[in-house]
């Protein structure tokens, strides 16, 4: 079988690569296709992924490329974990946001929109090149905004295009180990859009064990949401919000701690990152040694600021631990190639999932995986105040979308002022104007 990984100079591929070797089943991937533009990152990934493969004798070939065509052509399964604009760009969309007072977060907020507006139609081509050349192949999105970037490239692949996130898993994990439950056979009921949803309950044996949760304050402390959103909240909820959410539940706060920061996350990890590239550049430098080392930092520094905003404090060791979106992206391409049932939590088209949204929506939910694809879960509606949120902000992408199709300014000022973390109009307007001036990839957006 192989797989393409766009991106695939990226820091985060030998987390993929590693969920490879660790797979021994029949009909596993066989050779994967590094394909970046940047020739430098992919060198320095790829000699990674060497020292990984050097203990297994039957580990995947890994093959490198600058030809996006030539990567897609004949491949099974297409990953994109693109970057458009780089860590600068990502630098920039923070920096924009926060001049004008509003959070700019990569996925939230004016950011969000930022990146999707210059992500988009590089997806688009993607998508297309996809169709055209691997019309077979199954395309799992990493890229973010990722429910964003989803929907934009179902409306060439349709239901061929899946989204992952490591978020829901991580939460539902932790969730289940506060109590005492086993995080492989727990239901996890969460619903809503990416980095936008709850876990509204987590059954073992048919009975919900969330409501034991809610009432052990000792136990909501035990974990890293439960510290980040507290108790009292939690309780109020009557769920366990998507880490996410605490930019839209404690806005102000989280404002301020990044206003007052150091550095924004974007420009840690583009130093952080341009830091790990260099190394990886000289001679005799040990490339999964360093990689480990700069992934250790990575993850101890994560949501920083929210951290600072709420006073809980350095992350616990248990919080360390990623959500594993590799293995959700294994465990996704094992029951399409081999029919191995599963459920996961993915970014897929509504379909009457949510009444709220309309059946091409792509929203996060349970989804039940077989030969055929994902298939969203009958999930109970969504409290207003979710189901409000949710309607908002699917109607902030709805406008990214369109503004990415038509280069309508109107429509890309509409999207940010849409936004619930956007508090005028004008600030929108200036938002907008702020990022053409930063990021060439907006210059499309031309007409009025």
């Amino acid at each position: 079988m192989k797989l393409t990984i766009l991106g695939g100079g990226g820091f985060r591929v030998p987390l993929v690569y590693g969920a490879l070797l660790a797979d021994r089943g029949e009909g596993r991937v066989t050779r994967v296709t590094l394909h970046d533009v940047d020739a430098d990152r992919l060198d320095a990934v790829a000699r990674v992924l060497a020292e990984q493969a050097a203990a297994h004798p039957d580990a995947p070939r890994v093959v490198v490329t600058r030809d996006l065509d030539e990567a897609v052509r004949g491949a099974d399964f297409v990953f994109s974990a693109i970057r458009v604009g780089g860590l600068e760009g990502r630098a920039a969309d923070e920096r924009v946001a926060l001049a004008e007072g509003v959070l700019g977060q990569e996925t939230v907020g004016a950011g969000g929109i930022a990146y999707g507006l210059r992500t988009i139609p590089v997806a688009m081509d993607i998508a297309r090149r996809v169709a055209g050349l691997a019309p077979d192949a199954w395309v799992i999105n990493f890229t973010n905004p990722a429910g964003l970037v989803t929907e934009a490239m179902s409306r060439v692949l349709g239901d061929r295009v899946i989204g992952i996130c490591d978020s829901p898993v991580g939460l539902g994990r932790r969730v289940a180990r506060a109590l005492g439950a086993d995080p492989a056979t727990a239901w996890i009921d969460y619903v809503g859009l990416n980095h936008l949803g709850w876990l509204r309950g987590l059954r073992v044996g048919g009975r919900d064990e969330l409501p034991r949760l809610l009432a052990d304050t000792d136990a909501l402390g035990s974990f890293e949401e439960g510290r980040l959103f507290g108790p009292d909240w939690l309780r109020s909820l009557g769920a366990v919000p998507n880490e996410y959410l605490h930019y839209y539940y404690f806005n102000r706060e989280t404002v301020r701690a990044y206003q007052e920061a150091k550095q924004t996350r974007g420009a840690f990890l583009r130093t952080q990152q341009a830091g790990f590239y260099e190394e990886m550049r000289r001679p005799g430098t040990p490339p999964l040694e360093t990689w480990h080392r700069t992934l250790a930092e990575r993850e101890a520094t994560y949501m920083a600021a929210n951290r600072e905003a709420a006073g809980t404090g350095e992350r616990d060791e248990d919080d360390l631990e990623s959500g594993g979106y590799e293995k959700v992206a294994l465990a996704l391409m094992r029951a399409i190639a081999r029919d191995e049932h599963t459920t996961l939590i993915l970014n897929v088209r509504n379909q009457g999932t949510l009444a709220v949204l309309d059946a091409q929506a792509v929203i996060e939910v349970p989804c039940f995986v077989d030969v055929n694809g994902a298939h969203p879960v009958t999930v109970d509606p969504l409290p207003y105040h979710a189901a409000g949120l949710v309607a908002s902000v699917k109607a902030v992408e709805r406008e990214v979308l369109a503004a990415a199709e038509s280069g309508s300014r109107a429509s890309a000022v509409k999207a940010f002022a849409l936004h619930p973390l956007v508090d005028s109009v004008s600030v929108a307007r200036r938002l907008l104007e702020g990022y053409r001036a930063e990021h060439p990839g907006l210059a499309y957006l031309t007409r009025p």
